[in-house]
C-alpha cells in the first residue's frame, strides 16, 4: 500500500511498509517497520500503536460506512549493534508498580508487536527462512552491511540468492536498490563491489554501472548527505540547526571524509574539525 505512517521526525531511523493481507474474506493488513538505529527503542510499543492508529484513521476515511476495524499485524525488524531488550508489549511500558498494574490490568492496553531481532539470527538461520531471495538478501544486508568493509566478501557466499533476485521479474531494479544501500551504508571498496556484480553476469554489471553513475550524479546532495545526517543523529542525538546546512553545502569528497570520521569520533567537533583548525564547526 502507498504511503508511510512514521512520525516525520523519526524517518531517519524508521522505515515502514504496509501490505494488504485479506483474512477469511475480510480486509486485513501486515505492517512492517524497520528500525535502523544501532540501539533498541524503549517506547517502540507505543510508537507502533500510534502508527497502527494512523492506519485505522486512513481506513476509516476510505471506508466511511465501516463499523469495524481491520486487523493490522505489526512486525518490527531490528538490526542494531546489540540484542533487543526493550518491551514488545505496551503494558510493560506503562509506569506502575507490579501490584497496581495487576489491579488495573483490565483497563490498561495490552497491545504488542512481533519482533524480528536480526542480531539473534545467524547466517544459516536466515537462509533457512521460507522467504523470497530478495527478502533474504535484504535481511542479510540490514544485518551486516552498515559500516562493513568486508560485505562484498560475505556476499560471495550469497551469489545464488543474488542471482535468483536478478532472475525474477523486476530483479534488476531490486538488485540496483541493494547496490545503492551497500554503497551508502558500508565501507566496501568500489572495485570489490564492481567485481562482485560482474561475477553475477552482464545484467548485474550493468546495474552496478547504472547505480554508480546515479550516485555520482547525486553527489553531495543525495544519498551521502542523508547517510551522514542520519548517522550523526543516531550517534550524537538531535543536531544543531547549522549542521544540516553545513552538510548540504559540502562537496561529496568532504562528506565522505566526515562519514569516515564519524565511525570513530566521540563528539561532533571531532567529525567536523579541520586538520588546520579551520573550516565549519557545528
Amino acid at each position: 500500500m502507498p504511503g508511510s505512517f512514521v512520525d516525520e521526525a523519526l524517518k531517519w531511523r524508521h522505515s515502514d511498509v504496509l501490505f494488504t493481507a485479506p483474512l477469511d474474506g475480510r480486509d486485513a493488513f501486515v505492517y512492517v517497520l524497520v528500525e535502523h538505529q544501532s540501539s533498541d527503542d524503549p517506547l517502540m510499543a507505543f510508537r507502533v500503536l500510534r502508527y497502527i492508529t494512523r492506519i485505522w484513521d486512513q481506513y476509516e476515511r476510505d471506508h466511511p460506512n465501516a463499523r469495524r476495524l481491520p486487523a493490522v499485524i505489526p512486525l518490527v525488524v531490528y538490526q542494531g549493534d546489540d540484542n533487543w531488550t526493550s518491551p514488545v508489549q505496551l503494558l510493560d511500558v506503562i509506569d506502575l508498580n507490579p501490584a497496581a498494574k495487576q489491579e488495573m490490568r483490565a483497563w490498561l492496553p495490552r497491545f504488542g508487536f512481533l519482533l524480528d531481532d536480526l542480531t539473534r539470527a545467524g547466517e544459516d538461520q536466515l537462509l533457512a527462512r521460507k522467504l523470497t531471495p530478495a527478502a533474504l538478501v535484504t535481511l542479510r544486508l540490514l544485518q551486516t552491511a552498515p559500516g562493513n568493509p568486508q560485505i562484498t566478501v560475505e556476499l560471495r557466499r550469497w551469489t545464488g540468492q543474488l542471482r535468483a533476485v536478478l532472475d525474477q521479474p523486476g530483479g534488476t531494479e531490486e538488485f540496483a536498490a541493494m547496490l545503492t544501500y551497500i554503497v551508502v551504508v558500508s565501507d566496501a571498496p568500489a572495485g570489490e563491489l564492481r567485481d562482485l556484480a560482474a561475477s553475477l553476469g552482464p545484467d548485474a554489471k550493468e546495474a552496478y554501472v547504472t547505480t554508480a553513475e546515479m550516485l555520482r550524479a547525486e553527489g553531495a546532495t543525495g544519498a551521502l548527505v542523508e547517510a551522514l545526517i542520519e548517522g550523526l543523529t543516531a550517534k550524537f542525538g538531535p543536531l544543531p540547526d547549522n549542521v544540516p546546512k553545513i552538510v548540504h553545502a559540502a562537496s561529496a569528497h568532504q562528506i565522505k571524509a566526515w562519514l569516515a570520521r564519524a565511525m570513530t569520533a566521540k563528539t561532533l567537533d571531532e567529525v567536523f574539525a579541520d586538520p588546520q583548525g579551520n573550516g565549519p564547526r557545528p
